[in-house]
């Protein structure tokens, strides 16, 4: 009897103590990957998708953590950069993921998220990249089940830009200046779409690599073929370059000038006389006031107001892909009730893959890419006498969205 009693007491322990176990196993902490350039090319880009990220772990931990089955779980972000190196990036992740991270964003060079994207494909986990990906990359059987991308691909930035020169601004020939990569020839194909779609005209055409300092040659190709908007695909440092020689060639004065997606940084970098006048897709800008939909205005101005008073700045467009990416991320795992990738992908997908944004209504469509009813907001420069204060850069003059501006599943094999 004594032996039974002494048996029957092991065994009540050890099921106490399996019991526990049970419980730890559910973890009141998890931690997050924010994987970026933070130095190099992008590192002016990558700080402000830093920030959004940040930010969004700010929000869900001031509301007390995810909230998960089995209670309320803080979020720690784990931030390396990953210098815009294939290799540094690829090591850099799997550290992340050896040190048990949940889920992991990043990017803002394409190549780099096609590479991480390759090993979630056999080895899941959430993965939210926030760069601007080429159209190849969402081709059916290319992007992981738990891979979701918050930013559309270049071909809709040429699209838009195409179509809105052509249906807001009246343009009817265009000349196209590329980069010599994925970014401009995708931004190429949509922007030609759009001109073929509506009755325009691709007068001229050239393109540049990645860096170029010196754009004369090639605004005199501009000049000679009369177009009546230029638009151009350089990005950050380079259209920064290119829009400060279109000013000083007068080309401004003979043409409209069209950078075909912009962000307040390269804005900031341009004297307001080169910025005045210059139209562009802007995927976030944080001064909606004006703007029709007066919901999204709202949205608008209480996260600028979030953002402004951790950063003393507004928002930027990348912060706010970075915002959108993770604050999708948490959504998943509170929809899931769990850190699953399959888990976290099938519920992103329900309901029609439906979710909002700060800046208005989204859903998830099959190739896992996010179709916005306001995918871009079409700004316009402004110059030294239009403006109130640093910030001050732009006038939002319309919007494009929805699917009509992505490319048809169809052409991407689904």
């Amino acid at each position: 009897m004594k032996r039974f009693l002494v048996l029957l007491s092991i065994l009540a322990l050890g099921g106490l103590l399996g019991q526990g176990t049970a419980v730890a196993a559910e973890p009141s902490k998890i931690k997050v990957g924010i994987l970026l350039p933070l130095t190099g090319t992008f590192a002016a880009v990558a700080e402000t998708q830093r920030n959004g990220a940040l930010l969004a772990v700010d929000v869900v931990n001031k509301k007390g953590g995810l909230n998960m089955p089995w209670g309320r779980v803080a979020v720690e972000a784990v931030i390396a950069d990953d210098e815009a190196k294939q290799d540094v990036g690829v090591r850099r992740y799997r550290y992340m993921v050896s040190e048990g991270v949940k889920g992991v964003g990043g990017q803002t060079w394409a190549p780099l998220v096609y590479a991480i994207n390759a090993i979630v494909t056999k080895e899941p986990m959430p993965y939210f990249p926030v760069a601007v990906m080429a159209k190849e990359a969402f081709l059916k059987g290319k992007l992981a089940d738990s891979t979701f991308a918050t930013a559309f691909s270049p071909w809709t930035v040429g699209y838009m830009a195409g179509q809105a020169a052509i249906k807001t601004l009246g343009k009817k020939r265009i000349f196209f200046l590329a980069r010599a990569d994925s970014w401009g020839w995708d931004m190429r194909d949509g922007a030609t779409a759009a001109a073929k779609e509506l009755g325009a005209e691709i007068v001229g055409y050239d393109e540049v690599s990645l860096g170029t300092s010196d754009y004369t040659t090639v605004l005199q190709k501009v000049r000679a073929a009369k177009p009546d908007v230029f638009i151009s695909a350089q990005f950050a440092a380079d259209a920064v370059a290119l829009l400060k020689q279109v000013y000083q060639m007068g080309l401004n004065k003979e043409m409209t000038i069209f950078n075909a997606f912009i962000t307040n940084v390269v804005a900031k970098g341009l004297p307001p006389e080169a910025l005045e006048g210059v139209y562009a897709m802007h995927y976030f800008y944080y001064d909606l006031d004006n703007f029709a939909d007066k919901e999204v205005a709202r949205s608008a101005r209480e996260f600028t107001n979030l953002y402004q008073a951790k950063y003393k700045v507004p928002p930027d467009a990348y912060a706010t892909i970075a915002y959108i990416a993770y604050t999708e991320m948490f959504r998943g795992f509170e929809a899931a009730k769990s850190f699953d990738p399959q888990k976290l992908s099938a519920a992103l997908m329900a309901n029609n893959g439906r979710f909002n944004t700060i800046k208005g209504p989204a859903r998830w469509r099959e190739d896992h890419a996010a179709v916005y009813q306001y995918a871009a907001f079409l700004v316009k420069g402004k110059g030294p006498a239009e403006r109130k204060n640093e910030w001050d850069l732009f006038t939002v003059v319309g919007s494009q969205g929805g699917e009509s501006v992505m490319p048809t599943l169809k052409s991407l094999g689904y």
